[in-house]
């Protein structure tokens, strides 16, 4: 696989102990719907995968429902390069906060530019959450 961005290559272990500190919000969530031993169980039988954005490069996600988490952090590189892994009868939702941007200064949101140029693409919709919104327990 080729990551596209972030270097966790350099990150001793293999995939899963690379990834799961910054996947342990996704498992969790996870876990709390479906239950430990369900969410095992389909893990094991890949009809939900877990994977970072650096390995998606090369794939297409036909007949599937997918979740880009956090990308507000994208660059605009990443965020193109995932839209177009999205394949037929495929939805992805994505997830972000513009005020939560982790880039350096000199780097543009993936996200912001995706509602920037997708906003006016009548099968696109974006939903903005207000404070108002936030539910926290």
């Amino acid at each position: 696989a080729v990551e596209a961005g972030e270097k966790l290559g350099f990150l001793p272990g293999d995939l899963s102990q690379k990834v799961d500190p910054y996947l342990r919000p996704l498992y969790d969530a996870l876990f709390e719907m479906l239950g430990f031993e369900r969410v095992e169980k389909l893990m094991e039988r890949n009809v939900i995968e877990v994977a970072p954005l650096a390995y998606m490069r090369g794939r297409t996600l036909n007949d599937a429902f997918i979740i880009l988490d956090e990308s507000q952090n994208t660059t605009i590189e990443q965020m193109k390069m995932f839209l177009t892994r999205i394949g037929f009868n495929s939805k992805a939702v994505i997830t972000g906060d513009v005020t939560q941007i982790d880039l350096p200064r000199n780097m543009k949101s993936g996200l912001r530019h995706a509602i920037e140029v997708l906003s006016e693409v009548e099968e696109i919709s974006f939903n903005f959450f207000h404070s108002e919104d936030v539910v926290r327990h």
